[in-house]
């Protein structure tokens, strides 16, 4: 009888639910008291000591009870557990791989969800932190990749997503920088046409940020129309990422951002704050040096993008 066939035959849904709390929870770790247990997933007591009994009998878990200190996790077989909280694969979403950063990124994010457990893992893409949120949030995507910033803004409103991974200043991009039309302008000014994406966390704080104190016009303009609009003279100026312009050899007018916060170049891994799951097989399997080694191969020319 395969894990699926148990999970039918067996209290199904209490089983794949503490499977995902035992996918979180870590070796050595006190484990919640079942009466703990039932206020948090809404199960009966015997229901709950039923499923922990058929997961330590199917090897799944190993537990040790210590007296009045409570019940600790020894030993799990991750393999196991993922096949009884119904977990099949891992499929993520990043920005558009448009500049060699990104390109490294997701090659060095493909190799390391490589992993001993042969749960196929895949990678989609999508413009706009605000876009990769709210498919992670509708369970669209397991993971996301977006910037420190847009994750701290998202994280001050509320709690709906958490941080698994962080991979360190310019892992996402290496700055974001004001460009212009005028090759002669060097700051933003009253009256100007600004191009500002709403789809895009970072692009919009930081535009409005840049633009506080100023007169200005908003154009609403998608991320990768930014450029030839900016050249045509339908905007005077926007923030753009500084990789583009350095990766394409583009002769453009632009200048830093003036700004202490270096938030927006730092990539993050987020997960939906309710799969604890997710979070943490991601933290198990992720190795963030892996990751930054293929980005930075990648970056120097020394291996061909693949992801």
């Amino acid at each position: 009888m395969d894990y699926h066939q148990k999970l039918l035959s067996k209290n199904g849904l209490s089983t794949m639910t503490l499977a995902k709390e035992f996918l979180f929870w870590q070796l050595g770790e006190k484990i919640p008291t079942v009466s703990d247990l039932k206020e948090k997933v809404g199960l009966a007591r015997g229901t709950i000591q039923n499923s922990i009994k058929f997961l330590q009998e199917n090897g799944a878990i190993k537990l040790e009870s210590k007296g009045h200190l409570g019940t600790f996790l020894i030993a799990k077989n991750t393999a196991i557990l993922l096949a009884f909280a119904g977990i099949t694969s891992i499929v993520g979403v990043m920005p558009l791989p448009y500049s060699k950063r990104y390109e490294g990124f997701a090659t060095g994010l493909i190799v390391a969800m490589e992993n001993q457990y042969n749960l196929p893992a895949s990678m989609a893409y999508m413009r706009g932190a605000t876009n990769r949120i709210a498919m992670l949030l509708a369970d669209r995507y397991d993971f996301a990749i977006i910037s420190r910033y847009a994750a701290n803004n998202i994280m001050k409103k509320n709690d709906s997503v958490q941080i698994v991974k962080a991979f360190g200043r310019h892992s996402y991009l290496s700055e974001h920088v004001i460009v212009f039309h005028d090759a002669k302008c060097k700051a933003i000014e009253n009256g100007m046409k600004i191009g500002i994406d709403n789809d895009s966390i970072d692009q919009k704080v930081l535009t409005e940020h840049a633009c506080e104190g100023r007169q200005v016009e908003f154009v609403q303009v998608e991320y990768n129309q930014i450029l030839e609009k900016i050249i045509s003279g339908e905007l005077d100026a926007a923030i753009w990422n500084e990789d583009e312009i350095t990766d394409k050899h583009l002769h453009i007018n632009y200048v830093s951002l003036p700004s202490d916060n270096i938030d927006d170049t730092e990539a993050v891994m987020v997960v939906n704050a309710r799969r604890r799951e997710m979070a943490g097989l991601l933290s198990e399997l992720i190795d963030v040096q892996i990751v930054l080694d293929n980005q930075k191969l990648v970056l120097e020319g020394k291996i061909t993008p693949s992801y």
